[in-house]
Formats: structure tokens, sequence, C-alpha cells
């Protein structure tokens, strides 16, 4: 096993090793000295997700949504309460399914809000609709026993 693993940076998208034995939440780039963690979601465009799904050894958690969605609205709290528990373990990105269409056609999005998790490139699971934060935590813990 290795021992580092590969985190990309939110701000800049430069691909970090960090060592797996010191906290990654102390994480800074390699490049603009940011931190790699910061306990909130992403907005990504397809060429950013790419990088982040692709690059980086941590599962990525995803929202599939939509600006005029009520539901993708409420949620939306939800998931960064969320991210602020569920990093450095996981990325939480949001992709707007109205600029990134071709993603959401790409990937299936039937219905939105879809969450998703995905690693190295491969879907691990899905599931539609909004939840809670409780909910949310719950569920990607049961994905990823």
């Amino acid at each position: 096993m290795s021992s580092t693993q590969h985190v990309v940076c939110p701000h800049c998208d430069t691909i970090n090793r960090l060592p797996v034995d010191r906290p990654a939440t102390a994480g800074k780039c390699g490049r603009c000295k940011e931190a790699l963690f910061e306990g909130h979601p992403l907005d990504l465009d397809a060429q950013r997700f790419q990088q982040h799904l692709a690059k980086s050894d941590l599962p990525l958690l995803v929202d599939f949504w939509a600006p005029w969605c009520g539901p993708c609205r409420q949620m939306a709290p939800a998931f960064a309460a969320a991210a602020r528990q569920l990093e450095p373990g996981l990325r939480l990105v949001k992709v707007n399914t109205e600029e990134e269409q071709h993603l959401a056609a790409q990937y299936g999005i039937r219905s939105i809000p879809t969450l998703m998790l995905l690693h190295h490139g491969r879907e691990i699971a899905r599931v539609a609709g909004a939840m809670d934060t409780r909910g949310l935590l719950a569920w990607v813990a049961q994905q990823l026993r």
C-alpha cells in the first residue's frame, strides 16, 4: 500500500501527494499554497470534474443539481454540512446540470437532485431525491462499508 495519496487542489486543480500518516486537514497545495480541505463542496465544471475524478485518490460525492430545482436548493445546506463532516475522507462536489448537460447525460441523470458516489472513475452508488444531513451521512456510511 502506498504511503501517499493523491489529492487534487480545490483552488488550482494541481495534483498533490499527501502522506497518509499525517493529518490531511493540514495539507496545503504545493503550487498555490491554499488549504486542500476547507469543509465545503466544490462547484465543478466538466473539465475540473474530470481532473478530480481521474487524478484523486479520494472518493467523490457528487450532487447533480439545478438552480431552478426546489429540492436541490433545500438540500444544499445539508450537503454543505456533510462536507464539513466527511472531509478529508471524501471530496464533495456539485455539478450544475443546466450548465453541464453533457456531463449529466454521460452519467444518466434522470432526476435531480441525484447524489452519486464515485471512486477512481467508477460509480459506487447513487440515489435520487433530497436528504437531510443525517440521512446523507448514513447513506454515505452504508455505501463505504
